[in-house]
């Protein structure tokens, strides 16, 4: 999902909504292909493995099944495409809680 940059228009003065702005890559933990799941949880399938050394968007977190990784143990989903979730546990976002919104 690109997020498209809207310029402001000539002596409108409206500003960009602050979301568009908002999403952020994180890197994958070193020497791990991470599954990417459909929902945030192992109980869901599989829908691409990212390669080594991948970076992700997050664009929306959510609870789920509690994994540990890497970075903890921890419930938190991250969204990082549509229909597309990664355990928190395995992506560097420096925090154990949530770094962005929650998913609705």
């Amino acid at each position: 999902m690109a997020v498209d940059q809207v310029g402001e228009a000539e002596g409108a003065g409206a500003a960009e909504p602050a979301a568009a702005a908002a999403v952020r890559y994180y890197p994958v933990a070193p020497g791990y292909r991470l599954n990417v799941r459909s929902g945030p949880g192992t109980n869901y399938a599989i829908v691409r493995t990212l390669p080594l050394g991948a970076q992700v968007p997050i664009f929306c977190q959510r609870p789920g099944t509690t994994v540990t990784g890497p970075y903890g143990t921890s419930s938190i989903w991250c969204n990082i495409a549509d229909g597309q979730y990664v355990s928190d546990t395995y992506v560097k976002t420096g925090s154990d809680g949530y770094v962005a919104p929650r998913c609705s």
